[in-house]
């Protein structure tokens, strides 16, 4: 496909929008909405069907590294995987650009709408093998890599990044300025340097020096917990659209929610019945797509989250749900939070903070 429709909204709660027919301007279609933002290991294919569905404007995969997809590893393969998503937009990571255009050829002949562009990941695996943030110390290089995705597709190319790899160079702004010039449709940013992680709060003003750099369509990520949140980002940092991550853990929902509410629109979040029916169809799905073994395992982090916002199990309820291998016991568990009673305060504070990926 060459349609821009990465960037275009359909009506939250309507489902995703009807792909356009000819290449459209990128910013008139991204429309100040909201994105799930791409998380290592958690914005699985189920978790990415379920946001959209409910009227997130645009979702995007789970990391997937580029030379690994190329070679056609099976974890890369299921991580790019994006049947029933539209529009399917695969983030790749790497810092070769060999491999790079490979895996965004592959990509887009397997169906993807878009490429991600990965230069933000601050994670030590990521980092040390020169990928990820740490592609923002050396622009040079990243610009090269940059080409070789643009090059090698015909859909459209996107980067996310951070404001720069520490405070002493937050080179943000030249290195949008350098994917503007290559023709990519949007720029992401992460209101953190890499070396802050996710410490502190992420400095939305600080973003706005990437909007005074380009024209391109701009993305506004990091500590956007809703739609007040989400307001304030997108005037402190000038950005089009806010990229909304770990919030969204435990809660697909809310990245439709706060589409709606910056549309204008209400939608009001599922009630726990509701969410009891679509923590299940994520659980349900990831059994589906990596077998009941790994499936129960990759499954955890999502059920901690969907436990821990629903409030009804106990503690040792809670850990049996994390530490059982036997898929039906999970479900019954993961249902049965959404059912009981809320858990006294007391409860809720003994818990640890689900931290994503």
């Amino acid at each position: 496909m060459t349609t821009d429709h990465y960037l275009s909204a359909a009506a939250p709660g309507a489902g995703p929008a009807a792909l356009p027919t000819g290449r459209l301007a990128a910013g008139a279609l991204l429309a100040r909405g909201a994105l799930l933002a791409p998380l290592s290991g958690v914005t699985d294919l189920h978790m990415r069907r379920i946001a959209r569905r409910l009227g997130a404007t645009a979702t995007v995969s789970e990391m997937v590294a580029a030379e690994d997809f190329a070679r056609g590893t099976e974890e890369a393969r299921l991580r790019a995987e994006g049947e029933g998503v539209l529009p399917h937009v695969v983030q790749l990571a790497g810092c070769d650009p060999r491999w790079m255009a490979e895996g965004a050829r592959l990509a887009e002949a397997n169906g993807a709408d878009a490429i991600d562009v990965n230069m933000g990941c601050p994670a030590k695996a990521v980092t040390g093998g020169q990928a990820g943030s740490a592609l923002m110390r050396d622009l040079d290089h990243a610009e090269r890599l940059l080409a070789a995705v643009r090059e090698a597709v015909a859909v459209p190319v996107t980067v996310k990044m951070r404001l720069g790899w520490d405070d002493a160079t937050r080179n943000a702004p030249d290195l949008a300025r350098r994917a503007e010039r290559l023709g990519y449709a949007a720029v992401t940013v992460h209101g953190r340097t890499r070396q802050q992680f996710y410490t502190g709060r992420a400095d939305w003003a600080a973003i706005r020096a990437v909007r005074e750099a380009v024209t391109i369509p701009l993305v506004a990520n990091g500590d956007i917990a809703g739609l007040d949140d989400a307001r304030a980002c997108l005037r402190e940092s000038g950005a089009d659209a806010v990229m909304i991550g770990r919030a969204a853990v435990g809660r697909p929902w809310l990245v439709a929610a706060v589409a709606a509410g910056l549309a204008g629109e209400a939608l009001a979040e599922p009630d726990a019945a509701a969410r009891a029916e679509l923590a299940a169809e994520h659980y349900d799905g990831l059994i589906a797509l990596y077998g009941a073994r790994m499936g129960v395992r990759h499954a955890r982090k999502h059920l901690a989250a969907y436990a821990d916002h629903a409030g009804g199990l106990s503690a040792p309820e809670r850990t049996r749900l994390l530490t059982t291998t036997d898929p039906d016991e999970a479900a019954r568990l993961l249902r049965r939070a959404f059912e009981a009673p809320a858990a006294r305060p007391e409860q809720q504070a003994a818990r640890p903070q689900h931290q994503a990926a």
